[in-house]
């Protein structure tokens, strides 16, 4: 130290002082206010990025706020799909059940008509068999009776004998 103040010119510092005012002086007046103006500048750009960042996630709320919205009636309105689609199916079953119950009682109704008009027929046919039957057998009868004149005869006034009597 006591180097540098042995080597001490004042007219060197007079100018070094004069020269750094100088420069003090340009960049004041050249440089100072760009950096100044780059950087408030930046600040400004900071807030800015700062205050958009900051309604991003403001927005970013209300886009899910709005999206929980959106899901929460998406799913309302597929459990109301599902439900109408259960009462549809529900009365698609019991409409089906009972156009078969009727269906059902249609063909009992026509079955018991049927086997009613076979049975008829059945009972007609019997009565048919059974008078021919009877036909055939008096036939036989009566000619072996017919066959005999004293038969004959004998018949014919037990017959007169009912009429009388009756």
């Amino acid at each position: 130290m006591e180097k540098l103040l042995e080597e001490f010119s004042l007219g060197l510092f007079f100018w070094q002082t004069i020269l750094f005012t100088l420069l003090l002086l340009l960049l004041w007046k050249f440089a100072w206010k760009p950096i100044l103006k780059a950087v408030n500048d930046r600040e400004e750009g900071i807030k800015n990025a700062l205050q958009a960042a900051e309604e991003a996630k403001k927005e970013m709320q209300n886009v899910t706020a709005d999206s929980e919205k959106l899901l929460k009636e998406a799913r309302a309105e597929r459990e109301a799909m599902l439900k109408e689609a259960r009462e549809i199916k529900e009365k698609m079953i019991s409409d089906a059940k009972e156009q078969a119950q009727i269906e059902g009682d249609k063909m009992i109704k026509q079955a018991q008509v049927v086997i009613e008009s076979e049975k008829k027929a059945a009972v007609a046919d019997i009565k048919n068999q059974v008078a021919e039957l009877s036909v055939e057998i008096a036939e036989k009868v009566l000619k072996e009776q017919l066959s005999n004149k004293d038969k004959q005869l004998k018949l014919v006034e037990n017959m007169l004998d009912d009429v009388k009597l009756n």
